[in-house]
């Protein structure tokens, strides 16, 4: 059932060159033409026929590539999503014809122009057709046989294809190798989960389908009677479970690769695990990989999963012993923002055993007493966790607004919070906590999840977008519930709580909608695996990361050039020892002027682990405030703290302080290199400290190293320069005007580097005029205008502090549509757009509750996000100073 949007399909070009001619043979019920294509001059080619092919009831159209030399080749079936048809499968299949396998793709029953009901992989629908065409495989003279009519067959496909790779190995024993993908184990339990009705994935599953009609009958009247009472009934579980892998789990016993998506609210992780442990225990190799992606969007890593996808065919098809199949557990890890097309940056992290997904439990006391929550009649308004069949199509660009998609409302839920954390904590696996419920009615049904909570109190994160629902029945007496919540991959960073949540409704399931009221106390700790044999791979760094290693004793530098003497400082502010800047009162006047400022009466903080971006225009003040920060020019009045310690030139913790500013001087006769240890030596710390050779290798330069810098370009200058500046990993690195002199990919790498350097808990602060680099770069912000602070904080808050939401849609607004999205509560007008509408919030008014709202209406959103950009927000701060 992949009911996420799929990416447009590549259409197949014409052949430079024919290397065959066109042939025709009848097979079955229909044509099919045969055709040898080459895709360029270096790529083999491939022979492709359409066809279609009668089976019991139906008619179903397939596609057939295989390669274009002679010989039996192991066969590939490949199964498409829930709503697509054997075209998607078109460019996967010409691939693997290309590594030396006979393909065949089909479209199921009822899609594409295949003919019969979709009866949801039922096993004398569905599932036997895929004999059928294991049928046909064992006749064609291109596929190698283990006997008569036992093709060498391996099987894949994603989501419904992926559950009938599994029913079909199940079933038939001519398989012998499978890897489904972001798929369901059990049917039943994924959208049924602890016998709460997940509807609005059912809903967007039946509508995707084509409707109710399309469905076979008894299908329909199951789907019909749940949607009507809200609450699924033994029927329906078996009717979905008979038509589950799991019916059959006992008889897989093919090698299994098991791909699962991580931001996947229709099938989560604890699909692939139980069809892992069922599968391993039948004595099958298994491997499970949890990709970035799922159904509710991200990256499905299309290419890296194919390529293992072959290489599993190639082990356990061709038999090829050197194949790579990979680690038997591996997770796809974001670790930042690519700040130049807004993309995850990843990285695998891996096991030699899979470890399950309560591995190695680390209890996390959580505090809160007895809380009472109540469930409002109708069920509304609900909570938001995700918005299933929505996930993938631009709603996080609400980041922007620091919104995100969760949202709990104020007597509906209890919540439990754990203490901060002294170190960093990385959840792999679900984590479980146990609770007591009691209700007003005989039964409760709630939500629970998990909150990732930071040390400013902002907005929790919800990972992934996952919550758990339970329904308790027996529950006026109390009931000792064990809670088992969604499995996720999620590191909280020290200083962070963690959050647990028990909410009363959720948009995307089924609550009562008669009111009641439960009351919800602990039972004990939140039990969180921890899995720690998963090790994460180095992440390979940019060419010259180690621009990192920043320049440490800048002020000691400063003190040599200004020949300036020491002065007393204040004594340090221990509550400030870990704060890496506070600024306030600070002034500077103009040379000979007792009333002209360049800095004037500024004020603000700076913690760790934050990239803040100092931005204003020509005249602002920025580099004077760097100046005085890095103790090259004293200030007039105010003070600054690094640390805790007040900034003097010559002060020790300038030590702690690495710059690039404006005007870095070298002399010139000197090499780059020997400016560079010049400068090292002049900070007086170790030769071993400096990481001087990465340094120079960093700097790009080549045998330009060597040369005198007065030969040097400004580009040239500039690279070394910031790599002087970030010799000695400093605490607190700041850059002014960083990219000046850089091509773009020295920029983006500038970029990731800086995300990279402040994750570690250090920060940076950068100037610079580039409004598109400093709003995908940095956390915070502080704007200065005429030498006075206009406005501090989050990236988000700022750019997102405007009223009006851009709502994309994918389809023409029709104007009585507008006219009902301006009625809705919390929204003062909306106006048809170019690709959508415009809503400007009222006062209260929230993103969130708009798009609870906007689903509710069915209007078919395909994104929401702020109608600005940072530079509509600079502009509007400072008027008409730019």
């Amino acid at each position: 059932m992949d009911l996420r949007p799929r990416a447009p399909r590549t259409p197949w070009r014409r052949p430079r060159r024919l290397v065959a001619a066109v042939a025709a043979t009848v097979v079955l019920a229909g044509a099919g033409t045969w055709t040898a294509a080459v895709a360029s001059d270096d790529r083999p080619a491939v022979r492709h026929s359409d066809r279609v092919l009668a089976v019991d009831g139906a008619r179903l159209d397939t596609s057939y590539v295989t390669p274009a030399d002679a010989g039996r080749h192991p066969a590939v079936l490949l199964a498409h999503g829930f709503g697509g048809s054997k075209d998607d499968m078109r460019r996967q299949a010409e691939d693997l014809a290309r590594s030396g396998y006979a393909v065949l793709t089909w479209s199921a029953r009822g899609f594409g122009r295949s003919t019969g009901k979709i009866g949801l992989n039922d096993p004398e629908g569905e599932v036997a057709d895929v004999s059928r065409l294991l049928d046909w495989l064992a006749k064609r003279p291109e596929v190698r046989l283990d006997r008569p009519g036992d093709p060498r067959v391996g099987m894949a496909g994603g989501s419904y294809g992926g559950a009938v790779s599994l029913l079909a190995a199940g079933h038939d024993r001519r398989i012998d190798a499978i890897a489904p993908a972001i798929t369901y184990w059990n049917l039943a339990d994924a959208l049924f989960p602890h016998g709460v009705f997940k509807k609005l994935w059912a809903g967007v599953f039946v509508n995707s389908g084509g409707g109710c009609a399309r469905f076979r009958p008894e299908l329909c009247r199951m789907y019909e009677r749940v949607a009507a009472s809200g609450t699924p009934d033994p029927a329906a579980r078996a009717l979905l479970a008979e038509r589950s892998p799991s019916a059959v789990g006992d008889r897989v016993k093919v090698p299994t690769l098991l791909t699962q998506g991580q931001t996947d609210s229709l099938f989560t992780l604890d699909q692939a695990d139980a069809a892992a442990r069922a599968i391993r225990a039948s004595g099958a190799p298994v491997a499970v990989d949890w990709i970035a992606g799922g159904h509710d969007g991200g990256d499905m890593e299309t290419d890296r999963v194919e390529a293992r996808t072959r290489a599993w065919f190639d082990r356990y098809l061709k038999g090829d012993r050197n194949a790579g199949t990979g680690p038997a557990f591996r997770i796809t890890r974001t670790g930042g923002v690519d700040s130049t097309d807004g993309t995850a940056r990843q990285r695998g992290a891996s096991a030699d055993t899979y470890p399950g997904l309560r591995d190695h439990p680390r209890a996390v006391p959580l505090t809160g007493g007895t809380q009472h929550v109540a469930n409002p009649a109708g069920a509304s308004p609900p909570g938001v966790s995700a918005l299933p069949g929505l996930g993938g199509l631009g709603l996080g660009r609400l980041s922007a607004l620091g919104v995100g998609l969760s949202m709990d409302f104020p007597g509906q839920y209890a919540r439990f919070d754990s203490a901060p954390l002294t170190r960093d904590l990385r959840i792999t696996g679900t984590p479980t906590a146990t609770v007591r419920i009691a209700s007003t009615r005989d039964d409760a049904v709630l939500f629970g999840k998990v909150y990732d909570v930071g040390p400013d109190g902002g907005r929790p994160v919800l990972p992934a977008q996952l919550v758990t629902p339970l329904r308790v029945t027996g529950a006026k007496a109390g009931k000792d519930v064990t809670v088992t919540l969604p499995a996720i991959d999620h590191e909280v960073r020290k200083g962070h709580r963690l959050r647990l949540v028990l909410a009363s409704t959720d948009l995307g399931y089924a609550s009562p909608a008669a009111p009641a009221g439960y009351t919800v106390s602990l039972k004990g700790a939140l039990s969180v695996p921890t899995a720690p044999e998963v090790a994460t791979a180095a992440a390979p760094l940019p060419a010259w990361v180690w621009w990192l290693p920043a320049a440490g004793a800048v002020a000691a530098l400063a003190l040599l050039l200004t020949a300036r003497r020491r002065t007393a400082a204040p004594a340090p502010d221990p509550d400030l020892a870990d704060v890496p800047l506070v600024i306030e009162g600070l002034s500077k006047r103009y040379a000979k002027s007792a009333d002209r400022y360049a800095v004037q009466d500024l004020s603000f903080r700076v913690e760790k682990g934050r990239v803040l971006g100092l931005l204003g225009p020509n005249g602002a003040g920025k580099t004077t405030t760097l100046r005085m920060l890095m103790g090259l020019i004293r200030p007039d009045d105010g003070e600054i703290r690094v640390f805790g310690h007040a900034v003097r030139p010559g002060a020790s913790v300038l030590s702690r302080v690495g710059a690039f500013v404006e005007g870095a001087g070298f002399l010139p006769h000197l090499s780059g290199r020997e400016n560079l240890e010049l400068y090292w030596r002049a900070t007086g710390r170790p030769p071993e400290d400096a990481h001087l050779d990465e340094a120079l290798e960093i700097a790009g330069l080549g045998d330009a190293l060597a040369r005198a810098v007065r030969t040097y370009s400004q580009g040239m200058r500039q690279r070394l320069a910031i790599a002087q500046a970030m010799l000695g990993l400093p605490d607190l690195l700041i850059l002014d005007e960083p990219t000046n002199g850089l091509d773009p990919p020295q920029i983006r790498e500038m970029r990731e580097v800086m995300i990279r350097y402040a994750a570690d808990g250090r920060t940076v602060i950068v100037s610079s005029h580039l409004l598109a680099e400093i709003e995908q770069s940095c956390t915070h912000l502080v704007v200065m205008d005429r030498g006075r602070l206009v406005q501090a904080g989050p990236v988000r808050d700022i750019v997102g502090s405007g009223d009006t939401l851009l709502v994309g849609t994918a389809a023409p607004v029709e104007e009585p549509v507008a006219e009902k999205v301006a009625a809705l509560p919390g929204v003062a007008s909306a106006v048809r757009a170019d690709g959508g509408l415009l809503v400007r919030l009222a006062p209260g008014g929230t993103a969130e509750r708009l798009i609870a709202e906007l689903v509710r209406l069915e209007l078919p959103v395909t994104s929401v996000g702020p109608h600005r950009r940072l530079e509509d927000a600079f502009l509007t701060l400072i008027g008409g100073s730019a």
